[in-house]
């Protein structure tokens, strides 16, 4: 199993008592892919250190958003992952789990199975006093991945907080998403091109829920509930999803 800080640990022993990591994307981008190479069970949790916009696989790197975001100085950061484009913040939290392709929690249903490979991350809120839950996606604008129309997206309040991606190998599956901490809606206006208070007015951070501890204290219930998630070596109770089709 992989920690939060990225070390490897026995079975069921959760993360290291230093707690999460701060990282880069492109670094915690690499270090999925690692795992999905592997192809075992794992899963990882990081607290990201840096502004950075990221896009999925199939959009070009001469995306309208992503000139914008390294006109204003933003760094731009490939997924292998499906999806259009997220700007991501200091003190998101990013998190990761990888199933081997014949694991049984992966299934037939992958690509509309948010609550299913995402239920460690509700479960890790919860336990942080933080209700959260996979719904549809709210299909509000395509370029921007939380507000599109593709999956389910994490929502607290009755606002989008987080939204995940997957990446399919013959072998495996890498199920990546990522937890807003804040939201800045006027860069994200200004990115993608989007009306001021227009559909970016659906984004929310777990900082302005009211109830939520720290990044860091986030990011270590999220990873332990991921690990007994992912170590459970046996099919993870279903969440229900209310999402008919769709990949992110």
């Amino acid at each position: 199993m992989t920690t939060a800080a990225g070390s490897e640990a026995p079975s069921g022993t959760g993360l290291p008592e230093a707690g999460p990591v701060r990282t880069s994307f492109a670094e915690e981008v690499a270090l999925h892919e690692g795992l999905l190479r592997r192809g075992t069970p794992a899963s990882r949790v990081a607290v990201l250190g840096e502004r950075v916009v990221s896009f999925g696989v199939s959009v070009p790197s001469t995306a309208a958003y992503l000139r914008r975001a390294r006109e204003r100085g933003i760094r731009t950061g490939a997924r292998t992952t499906g999806g259009t484009g997220v700007l991501h913040l200091a003190d998101d939290i990013l998190w990761a789990v990888v199933l081997p392709r014949t694991d049984p929690r992966v299934g037939r249903d992958f690509a509309r199975a948010y609550g299913r490979l995402g239920r460690g991350v509700v479960r890790g809120l919860a336990q942080a006093g933080v209700h959260a839950e996979w719904l549809p996606a709210f299909g509000l604008t395509e370029d921007y991945c939380p507000l599109s129309s593709r999956g389910e997206v994490l929502v607290v309040d009755g606002k989008v907080v987080g939204a995940a991606a997957q990446h399919l190998t013959s072998s495996a599956l890498l199920h990546q998403g990522s937890v807003s901490w804040e939201v800045d809606r006027g860069e994200v206006d200004r990115l993608f091109a989007l009306r001021p208070g227009g559909p970016s007015v659906h984004l929310g951070g777990l900082a302005g829920s009211g109830k939520a501890q720290g990044p860091d204290a986030l990011a270590s219930a999220i990873g332990r509930a991921l690990d007994e998630e992912v170590d459970g070596g046996r099919p993870a109770p279903t969440v229900p999803s209310r999402s008919p089709t769709g990949t992110r």
